[in-house]
Formats: structure tokens, C-alpha cells, sequence
């Protein structure tokens, strides 16, 4: 009888805990929770003079360029410094950085960041390495964004199957429907399927990976693909055997002398549609803008083949307020609870945590004063998700 009598008090403890925190939803440990994530590009690193950049700083130096016009100097993140009218400075990640910048993801409500993967030790895993080193990553989940070429180990990205498994066991690692690691593709393409040699190798690879997965013990991972040709996407999806389709960006036409930014995210929404027509389950892409000014006048080294200094200077959208990015969000949130058998991953990406250059980012920025503005994180903190 005293054991009966336990056993009801701890139930009805358990009970007013659940009613006076108001269960719902967003509670950490509910299966209903949409995770929401966001992609990092990592070009803010520190300067270098890496021969395989022709010594011209890097990607940092290139960026920093780009921001350096005093129009586009509150674009840059809170970590850089206004040296004038005419020139920023950024000196790159250190832990205390990184450590803030989760921080701010935390506050914003981010479960996950999605981080581009690239080789260990360059420049551009900088970012990844510190996330990985910080005292705080617990606080904020992270997921690969891996070229297909990561599976068959080539030049760019020798590491392969085993170094996906390593970062899938760590305990910050995003799952999705349980235990399953959340894996994106950044648009798999012909010619690496007929460099792995065919269709039935690309797919050998893949399984590989699942295998290897559930010979740690972990979930099997759900795989995404991202692609704006939407064809093609279906197409890598069926060959590779994965779950679900995505984007990296979205940017419509373009843009037309600053379209509204609600004409991006109707973009976005009717993407989410047809992604589900295909019968391929969805992860929402959901924007934060397209704005390329900065990278039209004053392009970036890898994209000079394609982009010329002020060519196509009329095509972009107007900078969106931090409201209505919150509002985008809950739009993305509603329609994973809408579309339940789309969406069963329960899992949301964003463009982008710092792609500050193009026009998409969340990470907190600069004021003119020096001072940081998180105004979107503030707005974001506030969607039920």
C-alpha cells in the first residue's frame, strides 16, 4: 500500500510539473518539436596566405572587400570592425567568437546548425572545428552539408565514410525521428554519379554509409537532397536512395530593382508544394533574403567566371525586416504541422546563419556605433516552433 501510494504522489508531482510548464510543443523533449536549423558558410576565418589561394587572404579577404562600402557595413557579423567609410576589418574566428556566436543561436530558438563540410584543417572548417572544440556546443545541435564526393573520398574531401561516422557519434550530432542523423546533399549531380561509375555504385556508396551508421549503433541516417532543379533532385533522390529533398538558396527571378521580400518567401512556400507533389518527403527551405549588391560591385575571386562587377545589378530584393523573417518561419513551421506525411523529419533549415555577402544571414551584425545588432535572433525567439 506504501508503495501504491508512492507511486501516485511521483505521478502527480510529474503531472503539476507538465501543467505548470505549460507542456506543448516546443518542450525540448517532445517528439512534436520541429527542429529548426540553419546553414552555416564558414568564410569568416582567419586571414591567411595559403598558396592554394594564390596568397590574396582567402575567402575572409574577399568578403570583407565585398562589406567594405560604408552602405553595406552593418551587413558584416559582430565580430568585425569599422576601420572607415571605405573598409572593414575581419579578423577571423577564435572560441570566444564561436562560443558567442552559439550563444546567439540559443537565444534565437536554432536547434541545429548545418554546417558545410569541408577538409579538416583548411581554412574553411575553421569555424566547424571551433564549434566542435567549444565548452557549448550542447546548447546548439549540428549537421553536415556534404558534397556527394565526400563518400568516395576524393582530392577535395579525403576523409570519406569514416570521418562522417565520427562527427554522426557525437553527442551534439542533429537527429531527427528519434535517432536518426540528419544528412544534407549539396546538389548531387550526373557527372558524380558517372564518376563513381554509374547509378548502382552511387547507390553501393550511399548504403555504405547507412551501413556503417547502424554498425555504430546509430540511427539510419536521413538523407535530403538539395537542389533548385527540382527534376534533378527527384532524379539524385530515386539513385541514391535518400529520404527527402531541400534548397541551399532561393532566389526566384532574382529580384527586380528590390523586389519585396515577400515575393522570395512565396517562392520558398510554392518549392515546399511541389517538393511534396513529387512524393519525396520535404525539409521547408525557409529564407532570410536574396541580396547579392554587395558581391555584383565587388565580386568574389571563384565566382569572376560568371559574375562581372555590376552586371545584373538591378536583380535583388529588398533586405527583410527581423519580423518578417519570424513570420516566414512560423510559415515554415505550420506547414511541417500541416503536411505530416511530407514532412514526418520534423526538421526546418534556413537560409543562412552568415551568408552576410549574398544577402542571407541571422548572425548578429554591426552597427555603425560598433555596438551588435541581434534583432533578428530576438524575433526569431519568439516563433512557436
Amino acid at each position: 500500500m506504501k508503495n501504491l501510494i508512492r507511486i501516485l504522489t511521483a505521478v502527480s508531482i510529474v503531472l503539476l510539473i507538465g501543467f505548470s510548464t505549460g507542456c506543448s510543443n516546443s518542450t525540448e523533449n517532445s517528439q512534436d518539436k520541429i527542429a529548426v536549423g540553419a546553414i552555416r558558410w564558414d568564410a569568416w576565418h582567419q586571414p591567411t596566405k595559403n598558396v592554394a589561394h594564390g596568397g590574396w587572404g582567402g575567402p575572409v579577404k574577399a568578403v570583407e572587400r565585398s562589406l567594405s562600402p560604408k552602405k553595406y557595413q552593418t551587413r558584416a557579423p559582430f565580430f568585425a570592425t569599422i576601420v572607415s567609410d571605405t573598409s572593414i576589418r575581419i579578423d577571423g574566428y577564435t572560441q570566444e567568437i564561436v562560443d558567442q556566436e552559439i550563444t546567439y543561436a540559443k537565444s534565437g530558438g536554432l536547434d541545429y546548425w548545418a554546417f558545410l563540410l569541408y577538409k579538416s584543417g583548411t581554412e574553411m572548417s575553421q569555424g566547424f572545428e571551433l564549434y566542435l572544440s567549444s565548452k557549448h556546443k550542447a546548447d546548439v545541435n549540428f549537421c553536415a552539408i556534404i558534397s556527394a564526393s565526400h563518400l568516395n573520398g576524393e582530392k577535395e574531401n579525403p576523409e570519406g565514410i569514416p570521418y562522417l561516422i565520427r562527427l554522426m557519434n557525437e553527442p551534439s550530432y542533429q537527429m531527427v525521428m528519434g535517432d536518426r542523423p540528419l544528412l544534407y546533399f549539396f546538389r548531387p549531380d550526373s557527372s558524380w554519379v558517372k564518376g563513381v561509375g554509374g547509378a548502382q555504385m552511387a547507390r553501393q556508396l550511399v548504403d555504405s554509409l547507412r551501413q556503417e551508421a547502424v554498425r555504430e549503433n546509430l540511427g539510419n541516417p536521413y538523407i535530403v537532397v538539395m537542389h533548385h532543379k527540382l527534376d534533378l533532385a527527384v532524379s539524385m533522390a530515386n539513385i541514391m536512395g535518400a529520404e527527402a529533398l531541400s534548397d541551399y538558396a532561393k532566389w526566384g527571378h532574382g529580384g527586380n530593382h528590390g523586389s519585396p521580400y515577400t515575393e522570395l518567401t512565396r517562392t520558398a512556400h510554392e518549392f515546399w508544394d511541389s517538393c511534396a507533389v513529387t512524393g519525396k518527403e520535404v525539409v521547408p527551405l525557409v529564407t532570410s533574403g536574396w541580396n547579392r549588391l554587395p558581391r555584383i560591385e565587388r565580386p568574389v575571386p571563384w565566382e569572376t567566371s560568371w559574375q562581372k562587377p555590376g552586371q545584373n545589378i538591378e536583380k535583388y530584393f529588398a533586405l527583410p525586416t527581423p519580423e518578417e523573417i519570424a513570420a516566414h518561419l512560423q510559415e515554415g513551421c505550420d506547414w511541417v504541422d500541416e503536411h505530416p506525411e511530407a514532412a514526418p523529419s520534423r526538421a526546418i533549415l534556413i537560409y543562412a546563419w552568415n551568408e552576410h555577402d549574398e544577402g542571407g544571414w541571422l548572425c548578429p551584425t554591426i552597427n555603425e556605433d560598433g555596438s551588435t545588432n541581434d534583432s533578428r535572433m530576438k524575433a526569431l525567439a519568439k516563433v512557436n516552433h
